[in-house]
């Protein structure tokens, strides 16, 4: 049967990379196939509503999702010929995350797939699988299968945490800490631990050690949270004793969570940092009928431009099915500024931040006296020091709830919002005035947008608790409250400059938690 390109597969060389050698076509590898949903038109019906915060919009059960736009038992069956035909085995199939996961030799999905699998170096990124061009499918699979995800197993991600620099007097810069508890207080949240919740953390990588979880909220004088680890394709908690790594994003993510709402359970899922690993992860946590996440924290991602447009919009898909649910996906929206660190002298925003399905978490700079905040500016430690990603998205188009916002650049010039804008909200992300957090042992200071978006999850999993139901897909109900954020008009990411109501630094602003849950 003919094979014809899928579109958006197209994949080429990372730049800097070099062929060293062909993959051993023996070895056996996974890979992710996401495919179509069914109903799609009463899909788009229903994600309208929910995007223009009409009265009737409604989430769905997990189960009435999977019972109406899973996918379509034909298309399975379609799918599990074409991988018997090319000797490969289905390890797992979810018609209700549209997903289905392959496993096979490289001979047998470079002969599926007509790819040509290659071992590449990077001098940044390491060795990876990869691939040049794009999937070829039979047309049987085209309008079914909708992404190829993992044959290249490049890391996709970077995690947005930055570790405070040992302080040296030449700096003469003024440095504070907060614990978790502290920042919640500053900002009012509603009282409340999250009884009953769970929040879903995303991790490619590392690992947590229970001693540490233990001896944390024990200092905090905070209950130790329930936390569970759910393994995806192949990723475990592993811690790898390197703070500095993948380890600080996973204990700053569970500490901060767990500190803010100790009553809901954290599940972290734990997978590899490729694109496949990546979208499955957050996929599996969308639609986990087991521990049933009410939001989601994501604190890894990269300039859009780094993604296949496969890949991208399989991923969005993942996200409009957790607003579908009333999941409450928060993202850190990046550390390196307006140019979200691609050095090609543009301005860039981060994903999965700029989906519009998301709740996008940029970062500030927090100085307090006793209890109250004294000033907060936008997160700018300077070229070294990191500053909060922000700006237009040139992949997705402006959402409903951001029509009429402009953005303001640095100088003051105000343009109309030509793309979905970056961040929706902030909160304290500076390390100069950081976040005290116990990495592998190690009490330290940890600042980041990352910090960002498990706070906002402890919030919305307080506000949950309180209301005994979902807030779910907030971004149209926060944009008409009036003045539920703390407005930032201080500062700049580089390129944009805050400014009063929504700016591309710090969106809306920090919380205001108990306002937030009276307009939620």
């Amino acid at each position: 049967m003919a094979k014809h390109p899928l579109a958006g597969s197209e994949r080429a060389v990372a730049e800097g990379s070099k062929v060293v050698g062909h993959c051993d076509p023996a070895e056996v590898i996974e890979v992710v196939l996401m495919l179509h949903r069914q109903n799609e038109p009463a899909f788009r019906a229903l994600m309208q509503k929910l995007e223009t915060g009409a009265p009737d919009a409604k989430p769905l059960s997990r189960e009435e999702f999977a019972k109406r736009f899973g996918t379509p038992v034909d298309d399975l069956a379609k799918v599990q010929a074409f991988a018997a035909q090319h000797g490969l085995s289905i390890v797992r199939s979810d018609p209700a995350a549209c997903t289905v996961v392959l496993k096979g030799t490289i001979a047998g999905f470079q002969k599926a797939f007509d790819v040509e699998l290659q071992h590449y170096e990077h001098h940044t990124i390491g060795s990876y699988r990869g691939r040049t061009g794009p999937v070829n499918l039979p047309d049987d699979l085209h309008g079914v299968v909708t992404a190829v995800l993992g044959l290249d197993n490049r890391p996709q991600a970077r995690p947005h945490f930055r570790i405070r620099p040992p302080f040296r007097p030449a700096q003469a810069r003024e440095t504070a800490s907060f614990t978790p508890t502290q920042l919640a207080a500053l900002y009012d949240f509603p009282e409340g631990d999250g009884a009953g919740q769970c929040i879903g953390v995303i991790e490619l990588g590392g690992g947590y050690r229970s001693a540490d979880l233990q001896q944390y909220f024990s200092s905090l004088g905070v209950p130790m949270p329930k936390v569970v680890a759910v393994g995806v394709d192949q990723g475990t908690n592993r811690p790898t004793g390197d703070a500095g790594g993948p380890d600080g994003e996973v204990a700053l993510d569970i500490e901060i969570a767990g500190a803010v709402a100790p009553g809901a359970t954290i599940a972290v899922y734990f997978t590899q940092n490729s694109d496949a690993g990546f979208v499955d992860a957050v996929s599996r946590a969308v639609h986990d009928t087991t521990h049933k996440p009410s939001v989601i924290a994501i604190s890894w991602g990269a300039p859009e431009t780094s993604w296949t447009a496969q890949s991208l919009q399989a991923f969005n898909n993942v996200l409009q099915a957790a607003a579908a649910v009333g999941v409450t996906v928060c993202v850190a929206s990046g550390d390196s500024g307006s140019s979200d660190g691609v050095g090609d002298g543009a301005d860039h925003v981060d994903f999965p931040a700029s989906s519009p399905y998301v709740l996008a978490c940029g970062g500030t700079s927090v100085h307090a006296s006793g209890q109250s905040v004294t000033s907060e500016t936008v997160w700018n430690d300077g070229p070294s020091g990191g500053a909060g990603g922000g700006g237009v998205s040139g992949a997705f188009p402006v959402p409903v709830w951001q029509e009429g916002l402009s953005v303001t650049r640095t100088g003051g010039s105000k343009v109309a919002l030509s793309g979905r804008g970056v961040p929706d909200v902030a909160g304290d992300a500076s390390p100069a005035t950081g976040y005290e957090v116990l990495v592998d042992g190690t009490q330290t200071v940890v600042g980041g947008t990352s910090a960002v978006a498990p706070l906002w999850a402890g919030l919305i999993a307080r506000i949950n608790a309180a209301k005994g139901q979902p807030a779910g897909f907030i971004n149209p109900r926060l944009y008409k409250a009036q003045g539920v954020c703390n407005d930032i008009t201080q500062g700049n990411n580089g390129s944009f400059e805050a400014a009063p109501g929504w700016d591309a630094c710090t969106g809306l602003g920090s919380p205001n938690g108990q306002k937030i849950a009276a307009a939620l």
